[in-house]
């Protein structure tokens, strides 16, 4: 990773409408979902629906944006050394200074230098670091050799638009998928486009697993077979970095509604507290990929709180 975590009006609304159903115009920006950078990608690029950004239909050209706090662009900037970005594998040519409307910009050009135990060729590289008053934006795009032009891809990068902050609601409308049933739960915030955090409970930010939390995340990729289904799901779960000391109470694969689905309900305590918590991971499994759920919840808040659980996981219907 080249970073380090950090942690609808009507007229909206029918402009939005209007956009999915209606091609962007020559020279319109085209923004992915939820996100406030918007581009003006070649004919041969469209969005991507594995990440926040775009791909060249026939591969080998990508472009991805991902939004952070705003102070992280002095952070960014100051931690792109070229040793830094060459044990990354991104071996710097030129840096220079860009203006993205009345905003900051770092932009560095360079290429991931082929590996000469394999066969794979060196792929051009552009990272382009947005700073503005209340976003940062992480621009990274990349082309094998003869898949986009320099020019091309170097205008794709730079010609950048920001546009306003989105409403929470815009952000969950964006979402590749739509919670149907609630089930007393509200989101909180939208993360990287495809996943949301809800909440139970008055509290926006919450100490010590104060109000239970229900993580959703859609992913677009190969999923694992039926036989890797349950080691998957283990996996999963234990690679949470925020808890620890694991009991799994159940772990059951089973099918529903024509979908297969898995789902574990374990113990374990909150690192940062120690406080002893209740974890619910469903899992629901598609042939482009697949939803995860993560719930967790206080031990001695548990009673029906799973349930609540389940119910707003299977009122999910993917887009």
């Amino acid at each position: 990773m080249l970073v380090r975590a950090l942690s609808l009006r009507l007229g909206q609304l029918l402009v939005l409408a209007f956009l999915a159903v209606c091609p962007a115009q020559a020279g319109d920006p085209i923004f992915p979902p939820g996100s406030r950078f918007g581009f003006e990608p070649p004919s041969d690029m469209a969005l991507s629906r594995r990440f926040t950004g775009f791909e060249r239909k026939e591969g080998g050209a990508t472009l991805s944006v991902v939004e952070l706090p705003p102070n992280a662009f002095a952070e960014l900037v100051s931690g792109f050394t070229d040793a830094n970005l060459l044990s990354q594998g991104f071996a710097v040519e030129k840096r220079e200074e860009v203006k993205v409307g009345d905003n900051e910009g770092m932009l560095y050009t360079g290429e991931q230098p082929a590996d000469p135990n394999a066969s794979a060729p060196a792929i051009r590289k552009w990272i382009l670091v947005v700073g503005a008053p209340s976003v940062t934006g992480l621009v990274i795009a990349q082309a094998l050799p003869d898949a986009e032009t320099e020019a091309t891809m170097r205008k794709l990068v730079t010609g950048v638009t920001l546009r306003p902050a989105l409403s929470l609601t815009q952000q969950v409308d964006a979402l590749p998928f739509r919670i149907a049933d609630l089930g007393g739960f509200r989101p909180v915030r939208v993360l990287a486009g495809n996943s949301v955090l809800l909440t139970q409970g008055p509290k926006d930010q919450m100490q010590n697993l104060e109000q239970p939390i229900l993580v959703l995340a859609r992913a677009v990729q190969q999923p694992p077979t039926a036989e890797q289904r349950d080691a998957f799901a283990r996996a999963a779960l234990a690679s949470n970095q925020t808890l620890k000391d694991f009991v799994i109470e159940r772990s059951q694969s089973y099918r529903s509604n024509g979908v297969d689905w898995h789902e574990i309900v374990a113990r374990a305590v909150d690192q940062p507290t120690n406080v002893p918590v209740v974890v619910s991971q469903t899992i629901r499994f598609a042939p482009d990929g697949y939803l995860r759920a993560l719930g967790v919840v206080r031990e001695d808040q548990r009673t029906g709180v799973l349930a609540k659980f389940r119910e707003v996981v299977d009122s999910v219907q993917v887009k």
